[in-house]
Protein backbone atom coordinates (compact mmCIF):
# COMPACT_ATOMS: atom_id res chain seq x y z
CA UNK A 1 0.00 0.00 0.00
CA UNK A 2 1.23 3.74 -0.86
CA UNK A 3 1.71 6.24 1.32
CA UNK A 4 0.74 9.15 -1.18
CA UNK A 5 -1.92 10.76 -1.84
CA UNK A 6 -3.99 10.24 -5.23
CA UNK A 7 -2.68 13.70 -6.61
CA UNK A 8 0.87 12.61 -5.63
CA UNK A 9 0.59 9.15 -7.44
CA UNK A 10 -0.59 10.72 -10.55
CA UNK A 11 2.49 13.07 -10.12
CA UNK A 12 5.12 10.66 -9.72
CA UNK A 13 3.53 8.25 -12.29
CA UNK A 14 2.72 10.67 -15.23
CA UNK A 15 4.70 14.24 -14.24
CA UNK A 16 4.80 15.74 -17.22
CA UNK A 17 0.92 15.36 -18.31
CA UNK A 18 0.69 16.50 -14.51
CA UNK A 19 2.65 19.87 -14.78
CA UNK A 20 1.06 20.29 -18.80
CA UNK A 21 -2.22 20.10 -17.27
CA UNK A 22 -1.77 22.21 -14.65
CA UNK A 23 -0.45 24.97 -16.69
CA UNK A 24 -2.97 25.17 -18.87
CA UNK A 25 -5.57 24.81 -16.26
CA UNK A 26 -3.87 28.06 -14.82
CA UNK A 27 -4.31 29.84 -18.60
CA UNK A 28 -7.60 29.06 -18.72
CA UNK A 29 -8.48 30.54 -15.08
CA UNK A 30 -6.40 33.62 -16.14
CA UNK A 31 -8.09 37.35 -16.44
CA UNK A 32 -8.87 37.96 -20.60
CA UNK A 33 -12.03 38.44 -22.33
CA UNK A 34 -13.51 36.98 -19.43
CA UNK A 35 -12.50 37.77 -15.70
CA UNK A 36 -11.36 35.10 -13.58
CA UNK A 37 -14.70 35.18 -11.27
CA UNK A 38 -17.13 34.83 -14.47
CA UNK A 39 -14.74 31.84 -15.80
CA UNK A 40 -15.51 30.30 -12.27
CA UNK A 41 -18.74 30.77 -12.08
CA UNK A 42 -18.77 28.60 -15.78
CA UNK A 43 -17.06 26.21 -13.98
CA UNK A 44 -19.55 26.41 -11.28
CA UNK A 45 -22.05 25.45 -13.77
CA UNK A 46 -20.31 22.92 -15.88
CA UNK A 47 -19.30 21.40 -12.65
CA UNK A 48 -23.04 20.50 -11.63
CA UNK A 49 -23.50 19.52 -15.73
CA UNK A 50 -20.91 16.91 -15.45
CA UNK A 51 -21.86 16.34 -11.88
CA UNK A 52 -18.15 16.16 -10.63
CA UNK A 53 -18.47 16.50 -6.75
CA UNK A 54 -14.46 17.71 -6.33
CA UNK A 55 -14.79 20.44 -9.29
CA UNK A 56 -17.91 21.71 -7.69
CA UNK A 57 -15.95 21.97 -4.25
CA UNK A 58 -13.52 23.34 -5.69
CA UNK A 59 -14.77 26.11 -8.49
CA UNK A 60 -17.02 26.97 -6.00
CA UNK A 61 -14.31 27.98 -3.70
CA UNK A 62 -12.43 29.11 -6.42
CA UNK A 63 -15.65 31.42 -7.84
CA UNK A 64 -15.96 32.67 -3.50
CA UNK A 65 -11.93 33.94 -3.55
CA UNK A 66 -13.00 35.49 -6.97
CA UNK A 67 -15.42 37.45 -4.99
CA UNK A 68 -18.60 35.49 -6.21
CA UNK A 69 -21.63 35.94 -3.89
CA UNK A 70 -23.59 32.98 -3.02
CA UNK A 71 -25.94 34.13 -5.08
CA UNK A 72 -24.59 34.62 -7.86
CA UNK A 73 -23.10 31.08 -7.50
CA UNK A 74 -26.57 29.85 -7.33
CA UNK A 75 -27.69 31.59 -10.35
CA UNK A 76 -25.03 30.06 -12.10
CA UNK A 77 -26.30 26.39 -10.65
CA UNK A 78 -30.07 27.29 -11.51
CA UNK A 79 -28.28 27.83 -15.49
CA UNK A 80 -26.38 24.65 -15.43
CA UNK A 81 -30.12 22.89 -13.86
CA UNK A 82 -31.90 24.42 -16.74
CA UNK A 83 -29.35 23.77 -19.52
CA UNK A 84 -29.46 20.08 -18.32
CA UNK A 85 -33.07 19.85 -18.06
CA UNK A 86 -33.03 21.46 -21.40
CA UNK A 87 -31.39 18.49 -22.89
CA UNK A 88 -33.76 16.00 -22.08
CA UNK A 89 -36.61 18.59 -23.47
CA UNK A 90 -34.31 19.07 -26.83
CA UNK A 91 -34.00 15.44 -27.10
CA UNK A 92 -37.75 14.67 -26.90
CA UNK A 93 -38.12 14.93 -30.42
CA UNK A 94 -35.90 11.61 -30.90
CA UNK A 95 -39.12 9.98 -29.51
CA UNK A 96 -41.64 11.43 -31.68
CA UNK A 97 -39.17 10.60 -34.74
CA UNK A 98 -38.98 6.79 -33.25
CA UNK A 99 -42.77 6.90 -33.09
CA UNK A 100 -43.53 8.49 -36.56
CA UNK A 101 -41.24 5.58 -37.69
CA UNK A 102 -43.37 2.68 -36.07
Amino acid sequence: MTTQTPGQRRNSLTPDIEKAWREFSGAVFKDGALDKRTKQLIAVAVAHVTQCPDCIQGHARAAAREKATEEQIMEAIWVAAEMRAGGAVAHSRRAFEALDRG
